[in-house]
């Protein structure tokens, strides 16, 4: 779920340094092209938005669109391409939110499925987050790709990340680093 823009306060030039770069939302807009097609099967969207129907499946599923299919599909979506951008110094979502987005972006689950298991999934954090203290990792890593990987793989590589950072904590605090 992504913020709403009209809320988020723009980059300080003060913070934002000459690597920061904006985020590209593609979860947004895989669940806005989803939510616009509606009833109309693949085809006849793809077919209307002026793309093919493995591209408009893709775009979807999650993968990033080039940007004249980019402007095809916030012309039929009748949104500006801007929408789909969050400046890096505004950058703010929660891993619940990430995960939800991943949900809906899954190309396996229907839009009532997703919304079910977000249900369920919020439930869940709401009763156990309280008691959680943020941890400070010993090594920090992003993963600039992970909105194109194929589903299940960016959980898999942070499931290895966290291993190694928990590895490498306790050779920290060991003396051995």
């Amino acid at each position: 779920m992504s913020p709403d823009r009209s809320q988020l306060s723009l980059p300080d030039p003060e913070t934002t340094g000459p690597d920061a770069v904006e985020q590209f939302d593609i979860a947004e807009l895989g669940r806005l092209l989803k939510e616009r097609r509606g009833p109309l099967s693949l085809r006849q969207a793809a077919a209307e938005a002026g793309v093919s129907f493995s591209t408009l499946t893709r775009v979807e599923a999650g993968a990033q669109p080039d940007l004249a299919t980019f402007t095809r599909l916030c012309a039929w979506l009748g949104v500006p391409p801007s929408r789909f951008f969050t400046p890096a110094a505004t950058r703010q979502i929660s891993p619940l939110d990430q995960a939800i987005t991943h949900l809906h972006a899954d190309p396996r689950l229907t839009g009532d499925a997703a919304n079910k298991i977000s249900s369920v999934l919020r439930g869940l954090y709401e009763a156990l987050a309280k008691e959680a203290v943020p941890a400070t990792p010993a090594l920090a890593c992003h993963l600039r790709a992970a909105s194109v990987l194929r589903p299940g793989i960016p959980q898999r590589l942070a499931d290895l990340l966290t291993d190694m950072n928990t590895e490498l904590e306790r050779l920290v605090e060991a003396g051995e680093l």
